[in-house]
C-alpha cells in the first residue's frame, strides 16, 4: 500500500472529518442507502461475537463530495445493545459524528482489505473495518474507499 493510501486507511480519526477537509469546501453529504433490522453476514457476526441467528441494526451509506461517492460504509450493531442509542434517527448524518463525541469510545485494531465492498456495486482499491465500543454498546464499522476518491485525490491505484 502506498504511503498516501496508508494515511487514509490507517487513520484513527473521524473519516467524515478527513473527507470534509479533503473536499476543500465542496459540499459533503451522507447519502443513506439502506437502514433496517436484519441478520449480519457471518464475518460481521464473528467480528462482534454475535450468535448467527441474532438480529442487528444494519446501515449502509455513501459518503459523498459534490454528490459523488468517495466512500461506502456499512455499520452493524447488535440489536440487544441498541437500547437508548437512537441511532435509527441518524438519517443522513454520519455515524462518526455521534461516535467520536463519546468520551469512553474504544476502537479495535483496524482490519484492512483489498476486496470490494460486499454490499455495494461500487468498487475501489481499499477497505477497512473495526469495532467501536462505548460502554456496553458495540458497532462494527466497515468503510470502502472508492475509485472516485482515488481519482479526485490523485492517489495511486494501490
Amino acid at each position: 500500500m502506498s504511503p498516501a493510501w496508508w494515511a487514509w486507511v490507517a487513520t484513527q480519526d473521524s473519516l467524515t472529518a478527513r473527507l470534509i477537509e479533503a473536499g476543500n469546501g465542496r459540499p459533503f453529504r451522507v447519502h443513506l442507502l439502506d437502514q433496517r433490522l436484519g441478520k449480519p453476514r457471518l464475518d460481521e457476526a464473528r467480528a462482534l461475537g454475535l450468535p448467527l441467528d441474532r438480529l442487528a441494526w444494519l446501515r449502509e451509506v455513501a459518503l459523498c463530495l459534490d454528490e459523488r461517492p468517495w466512500v461506502v460504509a456499512r455499520s452493524v450493531a447488535p440489536l440487544a445493545q441498541m437500547r437508548g442509542q437512537r441511532l435509527e434517527r441518524l438519517g443522513e448524518r454520519s455515524l462518526g459524528s455521534w461516535l467520536f463525541r463519546q468520551p469512553d469510545l474504544v476502537r479495535s485494531p483496524i482490519e484492512v482489505t483489498a476486496a470490494p465492498a460486499p454490499f455495494h456495486r461500487l468498487t475501489g482499491p481499499w477497505g477497512r473495518r473495526s469495532v467501536f465500543r462505548h460502554g456496553r454498546f458495540a458497532v462494527l464499522v466497515q468503510e470502502f474507499f472508492l475509485d472516485q476518491m482515488a481519482d479526485e485525490l490523485a492517489l495511486p491505484s494501490r
